[in-house]
């Protein structure tokens, strides 16, 4: 048999992601997914697609994570993995060195505080959430997006164009911002300079909600990574708002699937501690992480 595959699968609240790695840790395919509220029907197709990347000839062992990956492992009695524990060991792989991590989904923001060990690992020393308000996520700006009539992917262009005037618009309620942003354009704000305003409120948002919890614990390197940061008006924001210097700001590569990569890894390093584990305990792991994919209930409503 060949050497095995381990395939994270982050269910979120508007996406579905994977990521596969081999037994070197590479990573081998990703994938990511709008979900429109129906993430198991959209997880089926995905794992035809992680199949289909390994070899016939090897096993793979599956893990989920994510705001809507518990009730997903739970269907096919398989582990669920707590995406705050795993994110460091992805991070740390992205992004050696990294300590402070804004992370935007799309309905939720974490801001996570990292640090090393004797050892030099990763490990997580603090954390702070959001998944209370909307304003400050990706789905507050698909929003916004909407409500003025331009596409989401345009959305970071236009604020660029718009960083040397931005809009002065409040951040920490979504109504307040709605109402700010409907005042400009009644006024006739430039749309660009509208834009820009509200990627330095949701921006702003972030900074007093969540970094401030936790300034006592702040490292120096700032990593963002979600959906989000795939917005430049978002990853301009930051930078001005936090006063860091352009470009400061590290995106890394996969950004987008980061709790699902870190996911696959952790599966990775439970896999090399076999040789360390319980006969019992070895064979619980090969259970756990291996999917049933006898037909099953939908879960989507």
């Amino acid at each position: 048999m060949d050497s095995p595959f381990f395939a994270g699968i982050d269910v979120g609240s508007t996406t579905v992601k994977y990521v596969v790695v081999d037994s070197a840790g590479a990573l081998r395919q990703k994938n990511y997914v709008r979900s429109h509220g129906r993430p198991s029907q959209t997880l089926l197709p995905l794992l035809s697609e992680i199949t289909e990347a390994c070899s016939p000839d090897s096993s793979i062992f599956f893990g989920f994570t994510g705001s809507g990956g518990e009730r997903i492992a739970r269907l096919f009695h398989c582990d669920f993995l707590n995406e705050i524990v795993v994110q460091p060991r992805a991070v740390d792989r992205l992004t050696p060195g990294a300590e402070n991590v804004i992370e935007m989904g799309g309905q939720d923001a974490k801001f996570l505080v990292l640090g090393r060990d004797s050892l030099g690992s990763p490990f997580l020393v603090d954390a702070a959430l959001n998944d209370l308000c909307a304003a400050g996520t990706g789905s507050f700006l698909d929003q916004q997006a909407l409500r003025l009539g331009i596409p989401v992917e345009d959305f970071g262009d236009l604020a660029l164009e718009g960083r040397d005037r931005p809009a002065s618009i409040a951040g920490r309620c979504t109504v307040f911002c709605k109402s700010d942003m409907v005042h400009l354009q009644q006024i006739g704000a430039p749309l660009a300079e509208i834009i820009a305003g509200v990627c330095l409120a949701v921006a702003r948002n972030f900074k007093q909600t969540l970094i401030n919890k936790l300034r006592d614990k702040l490292g120096k390197r700032y990593v963002f990574q979600g959906g989000v940061a795939n917005n430049q008006g978002m990853v301009w924001a930051f930078e001005k708002d936090l006063g860091l210097s352009p470009g400061s700001l590290i995106v890394p590569e996969h950004k987008e699937v980061v709790s699902a990569l870190g996911t696959a890894l952790t599966l990775l390093h439970w896999w090399d501690s076999l040789s360390q584990m319980s006969p019992a305990q070895a064979r619980a792991f090969r259970q756990l992480h291996k999917i049933r994919l006898a037909p099953v209930p939908c879960l989507d409503p």
